[in-house]
């Protein structure tokens, strides 16, 4: 009998294809030679004496399914549908639009770290400080690569072989399983806790205060809170304590709020501003997370000790590049104007939209979906959104999701085949329904999950398994 495999296209010949030559326009020669050979390798294993021999058709759609594994990796834009504004999985907060431009602008040279005036070499970040002290009133600034930097650097040049007072309410852990007594050890100092798991009292630090203490450390708990029988001490009081010995006081904010939220009806958190001017030292904070802008830690406060910091070794080796920069630079601009942040800073205006807005937004989608007759059930439901990035984690953000599901897939199945569209769409599953929060999804990005049902629904075989 005739073996199909005879009949395989060479792969010059598959390359000289107009759909392969619009797929290498995307992904590069490269990456489609190597699709090509991944499926013919599988044509290969599979097709016995007697099959049919695979048409043009099929071997592009076996090409752009290995290309789809083979890119699976790359860092590329996808839908949230979430409703988890700060979602880890997908790069937390979003960018502003002006920072995202700025980034474009840097194809070229920049003056990353030159004088334009003298010609000489200039002082790095520059601008980013001036911003940092005149939004929090703050002598000097520094930014490293994240706050868990931010704190190492911190307590390694301050308090290397010295004791940090801590309330043992305060002793974290974050994702990836950093947990902040372990970066108290590793800087060199000597850990100290005082309190107990819900109560730490001013006494506690007073007490505890002796010849070879460094710091006392307040740690902001962003990512979770205890309630009930409690007590902790404000940062005002622990910087009374410097009327009784020299000792610096630090505070690690964590996710770092520049803007009061309780005026959008969410829980107060600590603002950066409201620590310096209450008597800290120093304060650290994300750059991201309440910010909404990229990865990095940000470092304010006395500028003597930033000095030092500017000069220890560590410095180098935790700063940030020119791409994180800028668009710190440019998000941190947005604050400048407060009657506008909310609506051009992306993470504000997801946390503050009001429910009233998403109920509106979910009920357009949800006609779309029931125009088009696809074989899904679309339902609107109220549900809560999350902040997410260890921030906000008692804040109750009422939301209105659409509710998706299938008389032929499981809700499982169904997220799946969310991800695997271009662009990806990133889901949640409750009550084996799939739920898309309009609270993450950018209404310019509405029309891809309709068109992604279009393709769910076409694919016959996928209906069926």
């Amino acid at each position: 009998m005739d073996d199909p495999r005879s009949h395989l296209p060479s792969v010059s010949l598959l390359l000289e294809e107009p759909d392969i030559q619009d797929l290498i326009r995307i992904h590069s020669r490269q990456l489609v030679m190597d699709a090509i050979n991944e499926a013919l390798g599988w044509y290969r294993e599979h097709l016995k004496s007697g099959d049919a021999a695979p048409v043009q058709r099929d071997i592009t759609a076996k090409i752009e399914f290995f290309l789809r594994g083979i890119e699976r990796d790359s860092v590329r834009p996808v839908v949230n549908a979430t409703g988890i504004i700060l979602h880890t999985g997908l790069g937390r907060a979003v960018l502003p639009e002006n920072a995202a431009k700025a980034l474009g602008s840097l194809d070229r040279c920049c003056n990353l770290q030159i004088d334009l005036e003298t010609g000489e070499r200039g002082k790095r970040n520059a601008m980013i400080e001036k911003l940092l002290c005149k939004l929090t009133g703050a002598e000097a600034a520094l930014i490293v690569n994240n706050n868990a930097a931010a704190t190492y650097l911190i307590l390694a040049a301050l308090c290397r072989e010295k004791e940090v007072i801590i309330s043992r309410g305060q002793m974290i852990e974050i994702g990836g399983s950093y947990r902040l007594p372990d970066c108290i050890l590793e800087s060199g100092a000597i850990l100290r806790e005082v309190g107990t798991t819900n109560k730490t009292h001013l006494r506690d630090y007073e007490e505890a205060l002796g010849e070879n203490t460094g710091a006392i450390l307040r740690c902001n708990p962003s990512n979770f809170r205890i309630i009930g029988f409690t007590s902790e001490v404000p940062i005002a009081d622990l910087a009374s304590l410097k009327k009784k010995q020299s000792v610096l006081v630090i505070d690690d904010l964590g996710c770092g709020a520049l803007v009061n939220l309780e005026c959008y009806g969410l829980p107060r958190e600590p603002m950066i501003q409201e620590s310096l001017a209450a008597g800290a030292d120093l304060v650290c904070s994300s750059g991201d997370k309440l910010i909404g802008g990229p990865q990095a830690g940000i470092i304010l406060g006395r500028k003597d000790l930033i000095q030092i910091l500017k000069k220890h070794p560590l410095t180098r080796m935790l700063r940030v590049c020119k791409l994180t920069a800028i668009a710190l630079e440019q998000t941190l601009r947005l604050f400048l104007e407060p009657e506008s942040l909310f609506q051009k800073n992306p993470s504000l205006r997801m946390i503050s939209m009001p429910p009233l807005k998403l109920r509106t937004r979910a009920q357009k989608i949800r006609r779309t979906i029931l125009r088009e007759k696809l074989p899904f059930q679309a339902e609107i439901r109220e549900e809560e959104s999350a902040t997410g990035g260890g921030s906000l984690p008692h804040a109750v953000l009422k939301t209105f999701v659409i509710a998706l599901s299938s008389p032929t897939l499981s809700a499982e199945r169904l997220s799946s085949l969310f991800r695997q569209n271009e662009p990806p769409i990133i889901t949640r599953i409750k009550n084996d329904q799939v739920l898309l929060d309009p609270r993450t999804i950018f209404e310019d990005e509405e029309k891809y999950i309709v068109q992604a049902l279009k393709k769910i629904a076409g694919r016959s075989h996928d209906l069926q398994s």
